[in-house]
């Protein structure tokens, strides 16, 4: 007679699962590579340091050229002047499209799985495109005024690239122009629309200053120096400049460079908060 031996069975041993955190420095680094790997991104760039030296150089000429009773500009940091209005447009299309074209193709899918809390790569697309940004138009403005002092020569006409306030001025241009690219990175990461986006902020850079400074309503006049770019133009003016523009329009709120540029940030801070909000609460 035989026995059936019936083995005990074993009890499953669950073994602890291990998440592996992406760190910030990969977010960066994965952005990087993305950030680089769009043909936009070259071409903006480009056009924006040829703008900002292009247009400097050009009023440098005029300057140069210009007869004694002209009464052209002496300041050579006017010759700069241009680049608030022109230099930050092609950066505008490069932030929109930093964070809008992922959306369009679903690679931001991709990296949201990567990183289940979201914001962080928020946070760091956002740092990607503000240093690249800056380091290109801080070189672009040294090139130009590189440029200027050797077209102006021996005139005795220069920029005192030692002095504090000139030294500002020319470094605000890059905060600015730095600053402009991040609005439209947030409305665009806000939006999720490429031509939304472009039009949104391409609208306040140029047709809002045109609007509230034509039509005679004083409310508007005195709202003005608020706007996101009148505001955040400030930075690139030197105290004396700021002083003068003040004594000229009295009836005006002038802001200080740094005020001008708080209130730039303030825009950025927003916008972006609120970007980050919807990001955390809707799928993309």
């Amino acid at each position: 007679m035989s026995t059936t031996t019936v083995a005990p069975a074993r009890a499953e041993v669950t073994r602890p699962t291990t998440t592996h955190k992406l760190s910030f420095g990969h977010l960066l680094k994965s952005e990087w590579i993305k950030f680089w790997s769009v043909r936009s991104t070259i071409w903006t760039l480009a056009i924006t340091a040829v703008a900002l030296v292009g247009f400097t150089v050009l009023l440098t000429l005029a300057m140069v050229n210009a007869p004694d009773d002209a009464g052209a500009p002496t300041n050579p940091l006017d010759a700069f002047g241009l680049n608030v209005y022109l230099g930050p447009l092609a950066v505008a299309v490069l932030g929109a499209l930093s964070i809008t074209g992922e959306y369009t193709t679903g690679m931001i899918r991709s990296s949201l799985t990567a990183e289940p809390r979201r914001t962080p790569v928020l946070w760091a697309k956002a740092l990607v495109l503000f240093v690249v940004v800056f380091v290109v138009s801080a070189a672009s403005i040294a090139v130009a005024a590189l440029l200027q002092a050797a077209i102006f020569g021996g005139d005795g006409m220069t920029v005192d690239v030692y002095d504090s306030q000139t030294l500002r001025a020319l470094t605000g241009y890059a905060l600015y122009i730095s600053m402009i690219g991040l609005l439209s990175f947030a409305l665009g990461a806000l939006m999720r629309h490429s031509a939304a986006a472009i039009a949104t902020v391409l609208g306040a850079l140029l047709i809002l200053p045109i609007m509230f400074s034509a039509i005679p309503w004083e409310p508007l006049h005195k709202i003005m120096p608020f706007l996101p770019n009148v505001a955040g133009a400030q930075v690139t003016q030197t105290n004396d400049q700021i002083a003068a523009m003040a004594a000229a329009q009295p009836d005006v709120i002038t802001l200080s460079a740094w005020a001008g540029f708080g209130v730039l940030a303030a825009y950025v801070v927003v916008v972006l908060a609120a970007a980050a909000v919807l990001l955390k609460r809707r799928d993309a």
